[in-house]
């Protein structure tokens, strides 16, 4: 089984939230449609400034969600690589669906309704706003995306560009914690997470996660030390944007 240098079976992921997006551009607001949400500038200097700091590390696998804002993310990262590997996707890892429109009167109305959605993630039967999708049945179709990546043979180094609910939840995963943990781990666009995984075959030649380890959350190459980073990342999206007079946000 394919493992990091000096180790037997330990692969690991660098999990990425992608870069700033604008949830309230032209293009999302004639569609009614936030998955059409593509990079902003300051979101493609953010994935340049990952991109630089991975440049270095020998990727063996590239995923992302399947979502515009990911797939570029991926690409500029990958760019900066000399030999990067294929991108590939898998839609089990996109963001939570909200499943209604939000009227609001501004910006700062929207920031606080989605800034703390996530909160009430481990309450039984709690969904992604009213009628969205359960956190729970979320969670399900997320840890079949990692299983099934940790499961597949020959690599030790995977890139997957993902969301803020998803990673705080496969954060909270991966250490075993409730959905409710999820909360507690901040997610900046353009931010980089850095989880190992040990793997033991089992009898039928499939391997199991024996145990999960968390290196390193939400670093932002862009700004290591977030020096003026003073808001919560959806804060910051949804209060430099101009509201418009309604909107869906899935996620971030």
């Amino acid at each position: 089984m394919s493992a990091l240098p000096g180790t037997t079976g330990r692969r690991r992921i660098y999990l990425m939230r992608h870069g700033f997006v604008d949830y309230t551009s032209e293009t999302v607001r004639r569609a009614q449609d936030p998955t059409l949400a593509y990079l902003t500038p300051e979101g493609q200097a953010e994935a340049h400034a990952a991109g630089l700091a991975l440049s270095e590390v020998p990727l063996d696998l590239a995923l992302h969600t399947g979502l515009a804002r990911t797939r570029e993310t991926a690409q500029i990262v990958l760019a900066a690589h000399v030999a990067p590997p294929s991108l590939e996707q898998d839609a089990r890892l996109q963001e939570l669906k909200s499943g209604q429109y939000i009227d609001f009167k501004s910006a700062e109305h929207l920031a606080a309704t989605m800034t703390f959605q996530f909160e009430q993630a481990g309450e039984p039967g709690a969904t992604f706003l009213e009628g969205g999708e359960r956190f729970s049945d979320a969670m399900v179709r997320i840890e079949q995306g990692l299983e099934a990546l940790l499961a597949r043979p020959g690599w030790a180094t995977a890139l997957v560009v993902a969301h803020e609910v998803v990673n705080r939840m496969v954060l909270a995963w991966a250490v075993g914690a409730p959905l409710g943990a999820s909360s507690g781990f901040e997610q900046d666009t353009g931010c980089i997470n850095i989880l190992d995984f040990d793997l033991v075959p089992d009898p039928d030649g499939q391997v199991r996660i024996e145990r999960a380890l968390i290196k390193a959350v939400n670093l932002t190459p862009a700004n290591y030390l977030k020096h003026g980073m003073n808001l919560r990342s959806l804060e910051a999206i949804f209060t430099r944007a101009e509201a418009p007079e309604a909107a869906r946000p899935d996620g971030a």
